[in-house]
């Protein structure tokens, strides 16, 4: 097996938590200059935010100098730069950490925060936030939770055991519990087992369910219910986008709050945080591949539709963002 030859590191410190960009220059191509293929590259800046950036020196080589805007297009080259980034709203709600050594860290995030910069939330992001706050600039996440669902997720300190975390999730060694709430079907036989296969297409912002062999598969399971509301005990065994959302919806009582399912609603406007999706990722076990620890985590948070039911059922806001009662 050829052995990847280790990337550069950065020459420029986080920003907010965030890494700088970095940028190799593709080996064929008849760019003059580094200014000219960045230009191309970052066509959606435009040229005059590009040679801004060289104006002020904000790229840089594997060095840590400034790239002179006229400097000579060399393939293979690595060049990094930090983005300026659009304001974003503010999610106004903690990151607990329940657990922390000197391997990993385990977040249990609220509802709304994303687990790792992606698309237009990049600095309101737990990742993000825990750089800052822990001061663990090399903190990576093993895996992703949506950035609507709330509960634990975990995160790696070292780089070099990122592959042995990353691997107990692509293993499925990791038992991951579910709490949800959404309507109550008492002609819903109960508990079963969903199988199905799930297709989520890039730019389509549901998931859908396909014939095909089965690729998710999800324990359901009644805890209590009440007032024509149930809390759920979902149990995943595999990890496709949307999987428990599309699951439940499949049968029937789709989860309170959720956007997409049964159909994709008008965005929620930003910094409108009062109906949250009623998902939360409430247990995860698993055994330490770096000490051999048995670790039994679980989530403080709570789905405030359960306790808040009538309230649910008037059409009032509930959860995170809603008025204090």
């Amino acid at each position: 097996m050829r052995r990847r030859t280790p990337l550069p590191p950065s020459p420029l410190p986080q920003r907010d938590g965030i890494d700088a960009v970095r940028v190799r220059l593709p080996f064929d191509g008849a760019w003059a200059t580094v200014r000219e293929y960045l230009v191309e590259r970052l066509s959606g800046a435009g040229p005059g935010v590009v040679t801004g950036m060289f104006d002020g020196g904000l790229v840089v080589g594997a060095d840590g100098r400034a790239v002179a805007a006229d400097a000579a297009y060399v393939p293979g080259m690595f060049v990094w730069f930090h983005r300026e980034l659009p304001p974003e709203v503010p999610v106004p709600f903690a990151v607990d950490v329940v657990y922390r050594d000197e391997h990993i860290v385990v977040a249990d995030k609220p509802h709304f925060l994303a687990t790792t910069p992606r698309g237009g939330h990049v600095t309101e992001t737990v990742l993000a936030r825990l750089r800052r706050e822990l001061d663990i600039p090399a903190l990576g996440a093993a895996h992703r939770l949506d950035r609507l669902t709330a509960g634990l997720v975990l995160f790696m300190v070292r780089p070099e055991e990122r592959g042995a975390y990353q691997t107990l999730f692509s293993e499925k060694r990791v038992r991951k519990e579910y709490e949800a709430v959404a309507p109550h079907d008492p002609g819903l036989a109960l508990p079963r087992t969903v199988r199905s296969r799930i297709l989520k297409e890039r730019g389509v912002l549901a998931a859908r369910e396909v014939e095909g062999e089965p690729n998710a598969v999800t324990r359901v399971e009644v805890v209590d219910h009440r007032a024509g509301l149930a809390r759920y005990r979902l149990t995943p065994t595999t990890g496709q986008t949307h999987q428990l959302r599309v699951h439940m919806n499949a049968l029937g009582v789709p989860l309170l709050g959720d956007p997409l399912y049964p159909e994709v609603t008008a965005p929620v406007p930003a910094g409108d945080f009062r109906r949250p999706l009623q998902l939360l990722a409430r247990a995860m076990d698993f055994t330490d591949p770096v000490t051999g620890t048995a670790h039994r985590f679980r989530s403080t948070r709570t789905l405030e539709a359960w306790a808040s039911y009538a309230g649910w059922a008037a059409g009032q806001p509930y959860g995170e963002g809603a008025p204090t009662r």
